[in-house]
């Protein structure tokens, strides 16, 4: 039993360094360098969405993290950094981040576009100190078919997410409970 406890600690504390340290990695990212990867993010969702960028056109504002990084073993956590965009010009760099515990292992990277579909939705954001997904507002995570058109469907939350991969959209990624947070570049 003492044995047990002690491979359990070691690993939870594997997995809390692991985190920490994508967490100081990820932060050194300078604001040219989010814009570029966020220009990257935002071709790739134009091209794997059908009707995506005129959807994105119609939009208020649009929150792209082009790489975050999932990590679990046991306790798990996620990060990543990425810029407000309004009008197509960076207006704010953020990061996002969310801790687990439970049963999980592995590793995962992915990408979030969150577009804003309302002037209110976008200004409460923007004023907000630290925004929560699902607590300071209601976000709805895009899932369809292959071959529908982004704009065939109708989004009744004031702010949709994408979440995909270098394969594609991803089903079943909640972002609930995480944190953004306004980061200064």
């Amino acid at each position: 039993m003492k044995m047990q406890m002690r491979t359990v600690f070691t690993l939870v504390l594997f997995a809390m360094l692991a985190v920490t340290g994508m967490t100081r990695v990820a932060s050194a990212a300078s604001a040219g360098e989010i814009d570029t990867k966020v220009d990257g993010t935002l071709e790739a969702f134009k091209k794997q969405v059908p009707g995506g960028s005129e959807f994105l056109g119609k939009a208020s504002g649009a929150l792209v993290f082009p790489t975050i990084t999932k990590a679990g073993l046991v306790v798990g956590g996620e990060f990543g950094e990425g810029a407000l965009r309004v009008g197509g010009k960076s207006v704010g760099y953020y990061n996002i981040a969310s801790a687990s515990f439970g049963l999980q292992i592995g590793a995962q990277q992915y990408s979030i576009v969150m577009v804003f579909q309302s002037d209110e939705a976008l200004k409460d954001f923007r004023e907000s100190k630290g925004w929560e997904a699902g607590v300071d507002g209601s976000v709805a995570v895009a899932e369809w078919g292959a071959g529908d058109d982004i704009n065939t469907k109708t989004f009744k939350d004031p702010i949709v997410a994408f979440v995909f991969g270098n394969k594609g959209l991803m089903a079943g990624v909640s972002i609930e409970g995480s944190k953004i947070t306004n980061i200064e570049k």
